[in-house]
């Protein structure tokens, strides 16, 4: 919980009865490798936060294939925002990667604390508006670079994740074949 609290306190200030509170509405949960935290296909009704361990959000394209859109590692929050705050069905997974620990609010805790806590939604906002960032930041330079451009990227970006995880997800995630992740990261080395 303190990672959690370490992180949420980045964004603004709160008092020791608000993080009491947000402290009481967290359930700490394991998510197996392989699990899904939401599905495509569903109405996201949880937000989590990593406290270890790796999940990428992925779709599946017009063709069948699977692309995996980011990663997000620890101490980070994991939601598909879209989805739980609108109601609607999602259209991407959320799958853990590594074995995740992770604290998890459930949709009317994380509601409940919106109405209670009055500073809870601007930190709220100012954690999304900073994600939306790193998102665009983390996406926009591999539509122009080249593969071993995007892939040294992807190093500087991910520091923490590229040995932790299958090289078919990288791959999935550069946009390349893994034939050509291996060939690209084989001259590198």
């Amino acid at each position: 919980m303190k990672a959690f609290i370490d992180f949420i306190l980045q964004f603004g200030d709160l008092n020791q009865q608000q993080l009491d509170l947000i402290s009481k509405k967290a359930t700490e949960r394991l998510l197996p490798k392989d699990e899904y935290f939401s599905e495509a296909g569903k109405i996201a009704q949880e937000v989590g936060f990593i406290l270890d361990g790796i999940v990428r959000v992925c779709y599946y394209n017009n063709k069948g294939e699977e692309i995996t859109k980011y990663f997000i590692d620890e101490n980070n929050l994991v939601v598909d925002l879209e989805s739980f705050d609108n109601e609607i069905c999602s259209n991407a997974y959320v799958q853990a990667i590594t074995d995740c620990k992770m604290l998890v609010f459930s949709k009317k805790d994380w509601r409940e604390l919106l109405d209670t806590i009055i500073p809870w939604e601007a930190i709220v906002n100012k954690i999304i508006s900073r994600a939306l960032r790193q998102k665009v930041e983390r996406r926009s330079p591999l539509v122009t670079e080249d593969a071993t451009t995007r892939y040294l990227m992807f190093l500087k970006i991910y520091p923490n994740v590229v040995n932790r995880i299958p090289l078919s997800y990288v791959a999935s995630y550069l946009g390349i074949t893994q034939s050509s992740l291996s060939r690209i990261r084989k001259n590198i080395q």
